[in-house]
């Protein structure tokens, strides 16, 4: 669905409580704190500006945001039982909604001085998310936005999730369409990119293979083989001028 340029200012508003959350929220993830202090950081962060959680209730997730650290993929429960550990890497998935209109990002950081192979994961999740948003132009079609992601992590040596994807975001955080961080098998290019569109693009690339594990309280999801797994999300609004990226500070 395209959206008018006021809803996307409430988006941008959204999207700068988020990029606030990722700031504090990394700043907190030192060897030593749980997951759960990082947790209420991002509820200070919510509360402060106004805002409400996407996350806190969604379809009974308990808790702001998503803390995945290591082999956790996503979805991560953020727990006082979870400490960090120098070496360890962790996501960081944050949202926020503003005048009924949501904004969703992800980063992963390092906790301390990290090995080359989490560096490099990170750089590349990172860098393939960038080439995703490069082909959320108008006219370009929603695959060539997962072909740019896997051409770039694949590149790397690494591999890109497929049971987990990208989607639509608005009134709801998630809406259609999926956005998949490949190039789907039937060679198809999916649906014309138009402006007013708003995606939240979110690379999830391992160091391993690319199959996933879901764990017994329902939503952590793990890398099957134990590798270590890296995930980076915008939320990005399609512009006359180009990819806006609305989860920026």
């Amino acid at each position: 669905m395209r959206r008018a340029k006021e809803d996307i200012a409430k988006m941008r508003r959204a999207g700068r409580v988020v990029a606030e959350m990722h700031e504090l929220c990394t700043e907190a993830a030192k060897p030593g704190a749980t997951t759960l202090d990082i947790d209420r950081v991002a509820r200070e962060v919510i509360d402060r500006r106004g805002a409400r959680s996407n996350f806190l209730g969604y379809h009974g997730f308990p808790a702001v945001i998503c803390t995945s650290p290591n082999d956790v993929i996503v979805h991560g429960i953020p727990s006082d039982r979870v400490a960090l550990e120098e070496g360890d890497i962790i996501g960081l998935d944050c949202g926020a909604i503003i005048e009924g209109w949501h904004a969703d990002a992800a980063v992963t950081v390092p906790v301390g001085e990290v090995s080359a192979e989490a560096r490099t994961l990170m750089d590349a999740t990172r860098d393939s998310l960038r080439a995703g948003i490069e082909q959320i132009r108008d006219g370009n079609r929603l695959f060539d936005i997962g072909a740019a992601v896997q051409a770039v992590a694949e590149g790397a040596g690494f591999s890109v999730v497929r049971e987990y994807v990208g989607h639509g975001i608005g009134t709801a955080m998630h809406e259609p369409p999926q956005i998949p961080n490949y190039r789907p098998a039937d060679g198809g290019r999916g649906i014309k990119i138009k402006v007013g569109h708003v995606f939240a693009v979110e690379p999830m690339v391992n160091a391993g293979g690319p199959e996933t594990f879901l764990m017994d309280d329902g939503w952590t999801v793990v890398t099957a083989d134990g590798s270590l797994s890296a995930h980076f999300e915008h939320t990005i609004a399609v512009t006359d001028d180009g990819p806006e990226v609305l989860t920026l500070p």
